[in-house]
């Protein structure tokens, strides 16, 4: 093998171990409970650091046919560092240093969340980072052009949602809708509906299928008017509400 190569081959595997061994959630990676990243994740965050970008499979073998080797463990398409700085560690809300923390979800999936909620994947965690960049990064690997929801974490832990800690990033296996934020389903959806709008009540139908408009304040003169004044909050405005409350 060429000097050049080897040098090259020492160090990606010298990056490697600090990535998989050290400081996984500075680059927003979460390996499972056993340390073990797939090697398609590696390559993911190997490809967005300056420098790294030309890296493949074909060279993430080669480290494992060096020397180096005996510095990882791998079995399949799976990967991990022997020896490993890091842990999972319970999170308190005293322990937070930021009272909001954000994550990145696919454009496919944003009405399902808003409606339902922050479910994880099987075995799998949901990331939450207190930087919006480092949310953005994470998301980018499934979508583009992802929506950030933002999370009051410290009001979700007050009432009860577990969370674990990985460095700087919060980790949860699913968040209820009272405790984040995020554009409105309208904003990438423009033909959705709430679900009360979608079918018309029978009541409704049953005026529709009238021959004449009923003037209500006629019949009813006690009716107040709608009145007139500031119109409805916008999902900003209820954010920083929900800050004042956390």
């Amino acid at each position: 093998m060429p000097k050049k190569t080897i040098l090259k081959t020492r160090a990606l595997a010298k990056f490697m171990v600090y990535i998989l061994g050290y400081r996984p959630d500075e680059f927003g990676l979460v390996p499972d409970s056993q340390g073990f990243v797939t090697v398609k994740e590696l390559i993911q965050v190997l490809h967005e650091e300056e420098g790294w970008r030309y890296v493949h499979h074909s060279h993430i073998s080669e480290v494992l046919l060096s020397p180096e080797r005996a510095l990882f463990e791998w079995e399949e398409n799976r990967i991990r560092s022997v020896d490993r700085k890091w842990s999972f560690e319970p999170v308190h809300r005293a322990s937070l240093e930021t009272k909001t923390y954000y994550t990145a979800i696919r454009r496919k999936a944003h009405r399902h969340v808003m409606e339902t909620g922050l479910t994880a994947a099987t075995n799998k965690f949901l990331i939450l980072s207190p930087e919006l960049d480092m949310a953005m990064r994470i998301g980018k690997r499934k979508d583009p052009k992802p929506v950030l929801i933002e999370v009051m974490a410290q009001m979700a832990i007050k009432e009860g949602v577990e969370f674990l800690s990985l460095g700087s990033l919060l980790l949860s296996r699913k968040i209820g809708t009272q405790f984040f934020i995020g554009p409105p389903i309208e904003e990438y959806h423009p033909k959705y509906k709430k679900r009360s709008e979608e079918k018309p009540s029978g009541l409704h139908k049953a005026l529709e299928a009238g021959t004449f408009a009923l003037d209500m304040e006629k019949i009813l003169p006690n009716v107040k008017k709608q009145r007139k004044g500031r119109k409805p909050k916008g999902w900003k405005e209820e954010l920083r509400k929900m800050r004042r409350k956390a």
